[in-house]
């Protein structure tokens, strides 16, 4: 691939990663692997939670959630070693790969002969791989470049959905906050400095956040008299 054609598909690469919120970027990132890297066909995205399940997201045809699924139940094939071991992984033949012997006849009758998975992110309480999946065998010999620089911009866009993800949580666990300090200013007669001291100690003793109180009086005064 020659320097101006590079250029041109990280270009097209910038424009695609628009910004929003989580599942937005997500499809957006597996929309944008398909539209500009040459010779992918079908994407996904792997998460691989702390409690060891495995889940698939944003994939751009039906036909990824078996072939997925698959890598999952096995423990093998590239999405699956992207998001649990390696952080790059290309397999251009997977009918003859000697790493991935059970996966590959399950992706070569799908119609999958090439595959590869690139690490997306590490979060506490997850990863995340990109699953790149094409029929011609020979596919994603050399991402090179062009890979490393999806890889940056994926990553820079989940960041910043995360970001509009927290702060859209603080706000909302603030006006929730909010509306148990008036219940219990109003169930117990107290002044709202003293009605949120009353739910830190809930908080404190009970050894739940203070989000969770909240809920719970919330929920309570919600429900309808007997």
């Amino acid at each position: 691939m020659d320097d101006q054609r590079l250029l041109e598909l990280m270009q097209r690469l910038s424009r695609s990663l628009t910004p929003g919120d989580l599942d937005h970027t997500l499809s957006r990132i597996t929309g944008a692997a398909v539209e500009v890297l040459p010779s992918v066909e079908f994407a996904s995205i792997t998460v691989l939670h702390r409690d060891g399940r495995l889940e698939t997201v944003a994939p751009t045809d039906d036909l990824l959630w078996g072939v997925d699924a698959a890598q999952y139940e096995l423990r093998e094939g590239p999405c699956y070693d992207a998001a649990a071991d390696a952080v790059h992984v290309v397999s251009p033949d997977l009918a003859n790969d000697q790493r991935f012997p059970r996966y590959a006849a399950t992706a070569v009758t799908a119609g999958i002969n090439a595959q590869a998975g690139i690490r997306l992110f590490e979060a506490p309480k997850s990863r995340g791989a990109l699953n790149l999946y094409a029929r011609e065998t020979g596919a994603f010999e050399d991402l090179g470049m062009l890979g490393a620089f999806f890889q940056h911009q994926s990553a820079m866009a989940i960041d910043y959905a995360r970001e509009i993800q927290n702060l859209r949580e603080a706000v909302r666990t603030r006006g929730m906050i909010g509306q148990a300090v008036g219940i219990v200013m109003e169930r117990y007669k107290l002044t709202d400095d003293r009605a949120f001291a009353f739910l830190t100690r809930l908080s404190q003793h009970g050894n739940m956040k203070l989000r969770a109180i909240a809920e719970q009086i919330i929920a309570t005064s919600e429900q309808p008299p007997r």
